[in-house]
């Protein structure tokens, strides 16, 4: 297969991946779809893509697990986004994400004190994102995390 074949799947799994995650009601099959959509999206950006596309797809299958109650692989994704995170120095979005995905996780398993912790890393780090547009973003979605850490105590 191509590089652009993979890149094409990869693209089309991640984005598939939001449809699946943005629906109101989600059932199991919902839950399995989201799950394969994720990881498949991560192998073919491992056949093609960067690291950044790496750290990227870990964040996503984090995510995904997080939305789902799956803490415990949420917070094995989160670990292994944020490491790529500093192993490569991503800053910018990525490193706010980077937190933000371990806060989720956390939040998830109720271990509130550490979840804290990486949601003040996350909105502190909030401040070197360069657009204004990504940096709103960032911090709407950031308020989700908030409302789940508030749902945990």
């Amino acid at each position: 297969m191509e590089k652009t074949e993979h890149r094409k799947i990869a693209v089309d799994c991640f984005n598939n991946t939001w449809n699946v995650l943005d629906k109101l009601e989600k059932t199991t099959d919902d839950q399995a779809e989201a799950i394969l959509l994720a990881h498949t999206s991560l192998w073919h950006w491992l056949q093609c893509g960067e690291a950044i596309n790496a750290q990227r797809g870990e964040w996503m299958i984090a995510r995904v697990y997080a939305v789902f109650e799956m803490g415990e692989m949420a917070l094995y994704h989160a670990k292994r986004c944020l490491e790529l995170t500093q192993k490569h120095d991503f800053k910018d979005f990525d490193l706010s994400f980077g937190y933000e995905s371990m806060a989720r996780a956390l939040a998830v398993l109720k271990r509130n004190e550490e979840a804290l912790h990486y949601y003040n890393l996350a909105k502190t780090s909030a401040e070197g994102i360069a657009k204004q547009e990504d940096k709103d973003y960032f911090l709407s979605d950031l308020e989700t995390t908030k409302k789940l850490l508030a749902s945990s105590h």
